[in-house]
């Protein structure tokens, strides 16, 4: 016989709720870790850096009343206040990538012991399209940037 055909159920809005960064972070990480491989991380932030929550719904209870964001380059996340270090860490990354593809080797300031980003090097192939307030720095990990100047 013929089966009736499901309809799709529709998910209840998620609820504003009191959930700190801590929560989100570990929302994310677990997402991270139950995703599959081939789908990048990248697919639950936002074109302006939020979050889709509507992803992360199975490992967090609503939506944060506070907003955060989230770097597509290093995936780090960010409070609201901090938005501005969100978008000058993408646009930083990629110059770092971009640069380091064209040269063979990091961007950073010669002899300097923390691997502060060189704004004048990245200028010089028109890689950056404003110089950032602060700095930057190389971590050891696969040529990421950050903006703690290391100890």
């Amino acid at each position: 016989m013929w089966k009736k055909k499901k309809t799709p159920q529709k998910k209840a809005p998620l609820k504003l709720m009191d959930l700190s960064i801590h929560d989100v972070r570990k929302a994310i990480h677990t997402y991270a870790e139950k995703k599959p491989n081939e789908v990048p991380l990248s697919v639950i932030i936002n074109k302006d850096l939020t979050i889709d929550y509507d992803l992360l719904s199975p490992y967090i209870a609503g939506i944060p009343k506070k907003r955060y964001y989230m770097s597509k380059e290093t995936y780090e996340l960010f409070e609201e206040e901090d938005y501005d270090l969100a978008k000058e860490m993408d646009m930083v990354q990629q110059a770092v990538d971009l640069y380091i593809n064209q040269m063979g080797e990091a961007p950073t300031i010669d002899l300097d012991p923390y691997k502060r980003i060189s704004y004048h090097k990245l200028d010089r192939l028109h890689l950056l399209p404003q110089r950032p307030e602060r700095d930057f720095y190389l971590t050891n990990e696969e040529f990421m940037i950050t903006y703690q100047k290391p100890k």
